[in-house]
């Protein structure tokens, strides 16, 4: 696909501060976590549909509107992840979908829960918790049973994963919303932490908020954030 796009010429006028990134939403995730914030990212799809990135569609259409900077930029925020590991090590990462803990031996995870230094849940036996954004709401979160956002909303989303006792379920926070979680009885029921499909183990405890790092995602003309809301949750 890129030699397509090159060879229309489509590439010629891209500028410098724009990143083209062609492949899935895992290659976009994976280019904005290694780049950081300062790039704005054009995506073409050349996996499976997200709000990510931009659908082909038609070659000749998409390379006339790369050419012609035929694009809207907008923005989305990400998420903060800090935290210790069962070592005292410390955890850390940034997240454009989501943040979620998981178990990782045969037992359930056994975790607390604060938001904003309130106590949701002492103790939750589950398979895990997930927060992500809005644009990640139709993500993991959505399989778990959390609700569809449209990707303008800024916002926190709290999915639990195959909760047990209590079933506590999906809660939509706002952005300012600071999320505490606590891994209890690790040795026994040991937990992960994963960033946008980064892991990392042996989780004692973590704090998630948000970043106040934006980043900013190009659109091509005819890109539709609500037609393409219901197409991904109808296909």
């Amino acid at each position: 696909m890129h030699d397509a796009l090159s060879q229309s010429g489509a590439l010629k006028n891209v500028p410098e501060d724009v990143c083209l990134v062609i492949g899935g939403d895992g290659f976009m995730l994976e280019s904005i976590n290694e780049m950081g914030p300062d790039w704005t990212y054009l995506g073409i799809n050349a996996g499976t549909l997200g709000f990510l990135l931009n659908d082909l569609g038609d070659l000749e259409l998409t390379s006339k509107r790369i050419q012609e900077r035929e694009w809207t930029v907008r923005e989305f925020p990400r998420l903060r992840l800090e935290g210790k590991t069962a070592s005292d090590a410390e955890l850390s990462g940034m997240a454009v979908n989501d943040v979620y803990l998981e178990r990782t031996s045969g037992n359930t995870a056994h975790l607390r829960v604060r938001v904003n230094g309130v106590e949701v849940v002492n103790q939750m036996a589950c398979d895990g918790l997930i927060v992500a954004t809005a644009l990640g709401s139709t993500a993991y979160s959505f399989s778990a049973g959390g609700s569809a956002c449209h990707p303008d909303l800024r916002l926190i989303q709290l999915t639990a994963i195959c909760p047990h006792l209590p079933k506590l379920p999906p809660i939509t926070l706002p952005q300012s919303a600071i999320i505490e979680v606590e891994s209890l009885h690790m040795d026994k029921r040991p937990a992960r932490v994963v960033t946008d499909g980064r892991e990392q183990d042996s989780v004692a405890w973590v704090r998630i908020e948000n970043a106040e790092s934006d980043i900013k995602l190009a659109y091509l003309g005819g890109h539709h954030p609500t037609a393409t809301l219901i197409r991904k949750l109808l296909s």
